[in-house]
């Protein structure tokens, strides 16, 4: 017999209506403007009007919209919004000059078209928040929550209901066998024992039971389960310590039973396709506006020192395989074997121009030709010299999972200060640290914004030289 699967992705359904809203308000935006204008509706405008409604709501799924709509401030909702909205509109414009077909309609009716799209989506956001706070300030629509076990977890939990009110989570109760005294985290909030629990359970005292014990108390938690199945409380159980840090964990089957990854790749699926359109259409325009710069330099470097332009070094690309990683030549040597020594402070080996160039970031310019092969990504971790991967995967726990995805120009580490020479492990396991947070936590919108913050703290560094 076959076993039927019991994990189910949570949908409250709300996902669904936000998409819905925001297609009438799209609508209702292009019909105000043409009204306003003067202009009746046509076929024309019909098919951009779905057009536009595609590339928005593709883009909204890239950048994860919807699923954060719950938990993000309304403000930053809101600005992902204006984002999506300008990508469609851009587009349009983009693809309707491609076929000189602009003439067919009206410029007014267009930016009038977007600017109240940008308010019809951002009102219905800012009314639904309000209402649901509001709601949930007089004490409406809100769900009485108990925890069990006394743990990080149990503290990070009621520090969340606490902090974010629209969730609708009020906490009433912690319940722990062990004495206060050891219980640390949150022992001042304990109410009573488990056997409690279980009896405030049964009594409806609360809607939903959080178990926060460790995994390790598997048989615990078993009892402790079969235990409330005589109540109606909503039960869920806080993944601890261990699957917290399981790389980009999600549910999988194979025929009908269940796998739970451990470590794998965030880019499963049309993720995959979307972060592949997003290094592509980067570092294309980066290589057509960045052509005559890189030009310049590549002069610079040949009329200021001997050797050749371009310094192609082995790093390990996707899944632990060499690649040949291209930089502007910044050194009198190029090392590329077993030993290969970082450049320090005062470093004799940096050509004066090079010293420069590497300050600026401007020696990695060629790695977009790296993007463009399909070898490397806009962003990601950093890619390092082969002789020091061999090295600190034997140091650093956990440090070939940077792996996992392709090497990036710039990442998440870099614009947070982790970049340049590691003279200490501590500062490589901060590298590695922030790299396996990027990828635990990859979207298209995070890389978008470490693009954007590049610009502004990426390109130096104090350990950079």
């Amino acid at each position: 017999m076959n076993t039927p699967t019991s994990f189910k992705k949570e949908d409250s359904g709300f996902g669904f209506l936000n998409r819905f809203l925001d297609v009438i308000a799209i609508g209702a935006a292009l019909y105000l403007s043409l009204k306003l204008y003067g202009e009746v509706v046509t076929t024309s405008y019909i098919m951009l009007y779905f057009s536009v409604m595609a590339v928005y709501l593709y883009t909204a799924e890239s950048v994860q919209l919807y699923r954060s709509w719950r938990i993000s401030s309304v403000t930053s909702n809101i600005a992902v919004v204006m984002l999506c909205l300008f990508v469609a509109f851009s587009l349009m414009q983009l693809v309707t000059f491609g076929l000189k077909s602009t003439a067919d309609y009206s410029r007014v009716v267009i930016v009038g078209w977007f600017a109240l799209s940008f308010c019809y989506t951002s009102v219905w956001r800012i009314a639904a928040r309000l209402l649901k706070n509001t709601l949930h300030k007089n004490g409406y629509n809100l769900r009485r929550v108990a925890v069990i076990g006394c743990t990080v977890n149990a503290k990070r939990l009621i520090d969340e209901m606490t902090n974010r009110p629209q969730l609708g989570l009020q906490f009433c109760n912690v319940y722990d066998d062990r004495e206060v005294d050891r219980l640390p985290e949150c022992g001042k909030t304990i109410t009573g024992k488990i056997d409690e629990c279980v009896e405030s359970a049964r009594e409806g005292s609360f809607d939903k039971l959080y178990i926060t014990l460790p995994l390790s108390a598997d048989k615990r938690i078993a009892d402790i389960i079969q235990r409330l199945g005589d109540t109606t409380v909503d039960v869920h159980i806080v993944p601890d310590f261990l699957l917290y840090n399981l790389m980009h964990a999600r549910l999988g089957t194979i025929g009908d039973v269940e796998t739970l990854s451990v470590f794998e790749s965030p880019y499963y699926g049309a993720h995959d396709w979307l972060k592949r359109s997003f290094d592509v259409t980067v570092s294309s325009i980066a290589l057509l506006l960045l052509a005559i710069p890189m030009l310049a330099i590549a002069a610079a470097i040949k009329i200021t020192s001997r050797g050749p332009v371009l310094f192609k070094q082995d790093r390990y690309g996707l899944d632990g395989k060499a690649i040949r990683v291209f930089k502007f030549r910044s050194m009198t040597v190029q090392d590329n074997g077993a030993h290969v020594v970082q450049a320090k402070k005062g470093d004799t080996r940096i050509t004066p121009l090079g010293a420069m160039l590497r300050r600026t970031s401007l020696d990695e310019l060629p790695q977009f030709i790296n993007v463009l092969r399909g070898e490397m990504s806009v962003v990601g971790p950093r890619p390092h010299a082969v002789a020091h991967n061999e090295q600190y995967r034997k140091l650093v726990a956990f440090y070939m999972l940077r792996h996992k995805v392709k090497p990036g120009i710039t990442g998440w580490a870099q614009i947070n200060g982790w970049r340049g020479e590691t003279d200490s492990l501590e500062k490589m396991e901060k590298r590695v640290e922030f790299d396996l947070t990027y990828i635990k936590n990859w979207s298209l919108w995070w890389d978008t914004k470490i693009v954007f913050l590049t610009f502004f703290r990426g390109f130096t560094g104090k350990n950079v030289y």
